[in-house]
């Protein structure tokens, strides 16, 4: 016979379904998220995945399908949304507009997370789908890595050690660069930054041309904005964000994935004669892994404490991952 609920039970019970019900998210399982693409096909290859995912990452096709196929899906219905609601906005101005009625601007999306989480892989699958999308066929990405201050500056700065913290970059700069695409502007261009010099590259920019969906990936991305030298609050790169993702997953676990990259990396990147962590390959195993395990402690894993994980509360979807880097849970912002 089962017993009757104590009162101490169901004022649990009570507290769950209320906090279920004032959070401001939608929690998802896998399953559930996974059913919701209905019957949008899958227009990648196994061979196109393998190139999209990221060094350490397991990404397979059941996983694209399962999490990204929906998430595309997703974000073509916000698209659409948001034509709707340029029109609507249109209407509303109607012929006394003189002139300014909205023409199209670039969707955006902000993905971030915490180094070695597989954001990269997310933003490249993402823009893969959702070009292939007939409404949007033309999907930019940029990171945020472009917008790095040089090492010359940093090390000026006293910033080397603290390279990936948001001090680290020109956040003007890079503000500046997704307002003028979100304005419309038909050309705007970024820095870029070389994986293998560890530097920003001389010269070089990396050109948009008013896409139809700009994808801005990095570490900082959801950050609020700080106060000026005058003390009033600045603009921030997430206000001019339409959709953003967190991809997020315990600290142990991305330690993990971070140090089983670094040991991938040095048996293959960092063989490179020009590669900045060539030094790496020169001494032994055991000695670079206690390197890498040192920067994650001293470096990533504070970063991520201080400044990347306090801003999962901004995005839009939170895909959270297990142990195994796939994504076993959603959250979905209710609106």
């Amino acid at each position: 016979m089962t017993s009757p609920p104590t009162a101490a039970s169901a004022g649990h019970a009570h507290h769950r379904r209320r906090s279920a019900e004032t959070t401001p998210y939608v929690d998802l399982s896998r399953a559930e998220w996974s059913a919701l693409r209905e019957k949008t096909p899958l227009p990648l290859t196994a061979e196109e995945v393998e190139r999209l995912r990221g060094l350490g990452d397991v990404i397979d096709l059941d996983e694209v399908r399962d999490v990204y196929l929906p998430l595309s899906r997703l974000l073509n219905l916000y698209v659409g949304a948001t034509h709707g609601l340029r029109h609507a906005v249109n209407t509303f101005l109607g012929d006394t507009a003189g002139g300014r009625a909205q023409s199209g601007t670039p969707f955006v999306i902000g993905i971030a997370g915490s180094v070695a989480v597989g954001k990269s892989t997310t933003a490249r699958l993402l823009k893969a789908l959702l070009a292939r999308w007939p409404e949007h066929p033309r999907v930019e990405l940029i990171t945020t890595d472009g917008f790095l201050h040089p090492n010359a500056e940093l090390h000026r700065r006293g910033l080397m050690s603290r390279k990936g913290f948001p001090e680290s970059y020109d956040r003007r700069a890079l503000t500046r660069f997704v307002a003028d695409v979100k304005a419309g502007k038909e050309e705007v261009t970024a820095p870029v930054y070389s994986h293998l010099i560890y530097d920003i590259v001389p010269g070089e920019r990396l050109t948009v041309h008013r896409p139809d969906i700009l994808i801005v990936e990095g570490l900082n991305v959801l950050q609020p904005a700080l106060p000026g030298k005058d003390g009033r609050t600045r603009v921030a790169l997430a206000d001019f964000f339409d959709f953003s993702v967190y991809v997020d997953a315990r600290a142990e676990d991305i330690e993990t994935w971070y140090l089983q990259r670094f040991k991938k990396l040095r048996e293959t990147a960092f063989q490179n004669p020009f590669s900045y962590f060539r030094k790496y390959t020169q001494v032994s195993e055991e000695e670079a892994l206690a390197y890498a395990r040192n920067i994650w402690r001293t470096v990533n894993e504070p970063n991520l404490r201080e400044n990347v994980a306090p801003t999962r509360g901004r995005a839009t979807l939170v895909l959270r991952k297990g142990p195994d880097h796939k994504v076993q849970r959603l959250s979905l912002r209710k609106l």
